[in-house]
Order: C-alpha cells, then structure tokens, then sequence
C-alpha cells in the first residue's frame, strides 16, 4: 500500500520526531508570545505522525499520497494559527478534525462528482463558518450551530454538506485504542425496536446476567438507538470504554445462549 512508503513528500518518515503534549503546549505558548519560527517549525515537524495516521483514512480515495500528505499538513498549520490555548483541550484531539477537514476539502474540490453552484456555495459557506465556529468553541459544532451562523435552514445545510460529501464505508475505522477499533456503524443511531431481535435469539436472560452497567449501555444502544458518543456522554466515561463494555456485554450474551 502506498502509506507504508518510508519517504513521504520527501520526508523519512522513520526519522519523525514525536512530541509530548507538555511540549506541544510550550511550543504553542512559545509561538504566541515571541512569533518564533523554529518552535513553529519544530510543532509541525513533531506533529507529522498525526497527519500520517489521519491521511491512512483518505488513501482510497486520492493514489497521490505525497498530496494528502502536504494537505494534511496544511490542515496541521491552521490548526497550531487557531488553537485557544485558554481552553482544557488536548492539541491533537483539536488537530484531528482540522486535518481531516482540509483533506475533505482536497476531495471534494477535485472530485468528477458535479453538484450545482449554489449547492456548492452553501456548502463552501458551511465548511467556513465550521472552521470558524471550531476556533471559536475548540470543539466541532453540530449542524444547527453552522445553519445559524450563516443564516441557513438546517435541512438546506445538510443536503448542501451531503450533495459535496464522498461516501463513507460503515466498516471505516474512526478511533483505535490499542486492538479495540471503533468503525462509523458503531456511532450511528438504530431508532429500531430490538424486542423481536432478542427473542429470535433467546437472549432476555442472559441480559439478566449482566451487571447494571452493561445492561444500561444495551438498553441505551438498542433500545433507545444512542450513539456510543451520547452514552459515554450520559454515563460519564469514554466512547472507547463505551465500544469496550458494548462488546463485552454482547459477548457474554453470545456465550450464555
């Protein structure tokens, strides 16, 4: 595969530096106080491995990895101009999306795909008013928040970002904590009643045999339909611990029937 290449944009990729996040924060303090080029260039270059990992997801999409790379980076570099150093967030948790972002942006403008101008200029609105709101809350806002900052209807928001958006598999991987991955199906929601599921397999009283934290994060997950990211939320862990004690609790149902 072409990501496995050891030179990158002409960078050896086995050479990268890789920061902690205490020097990440002094750079960035650095960079704001004094302008300095070298701590910038230093965060950059001890920023490189992040922006491989984040491109591994776009590879099918683009046969030039040496492009998505310099594009990542360029998503990398606005990310270290908007970072709020004020705000209790990590900078590569800040990074990823911005990264990404700018990747989608690539595709999506050298796409065959044609999509008509005003569609594509609502859609271009959105995506800057999401950078903009991103800066802002250090977070990404929800489709709401950008229909409002531009002055759009909700609905007209999402067919402008969807009519522009490149299909995703349900098998793409999103987040992975060491052998534990988490695809995009595991963050959508299921509205469906899962009754006739759990009795075309017998599984009411192995349910039972859970403890009260497995049951809640079922009952959540396929009852209610929630997302990992809305129970996690709820519960107040992470969504890996979420993915983690979902499948645990799935496994003992499958052992007990």
């Amino acid at each position: 595969m072409a990501y496995n290449k050891v030179v990158i944009a002409g960078i050896n990729t086995s050479e990268l530096e890789v920061l902690r996040e205490n020097e990440k924060i002094a750079l960035l303090k650095e960079i704001r106080e004094t302008g300095s080029r070298a701590a910038r260039d230093k965060l950059i270059k001890g920023n490189l491995r992040l922006v491989l990992s984040v491109i591994q997801h776009f590879t099918s999409r683009c046969d030039d990895i040496d492009d998505l790379f310099q594009i990542g980076v360029i998503g990398l570099m606005k990310a270290i101009d908007n970072f709020d150093l004020s705000k209790e967030v990590r900078f590569s948790t800040y990074c990823v999306p911005m990264i990404s972002g700018e990747l989608r942006r690539y595709l999506r403008d050298n796409s065959h795909v044609k999509v008509s101008r005003s569609m594509r200029d609502l859609a271009y609105k959105a995506i800057q008013a999401k950078d903009r709101l991103t800066a802002a809350l250090q977070r990404e806002p929800d489709i709401q928040e950008i229909a409002a900052e531009i002055g759009a209807k909700r609905a007209d928001v999402v067919i402008a970002l969807e009519s522009i958006s490149d299909p995703v598999s349900l098998y793409e991987p999103v987040f992975s904590d060491n052998d534990d991955t988490l695809y995009v199906m595991d963050q959508i929601s299921d509205s469906c009643d899962v009754d006739s599921r759990m009795t075309e397999i017998s599984i009411r009283d192995a349910i039972n045999g859970l403890n009260e934290r497995e049951r809640n994060i079922l009952y959540s997950r396929f009852i209610n339909g929630k997302t990992q990211v809305e129970v996690a939320s709820e519960i107040g862990i992470s969504q890996a611990q979420v993915s983690r004690l979902e499948k645990s609790a799935i496994q003992k149902i499958k052992d007990s029937v």
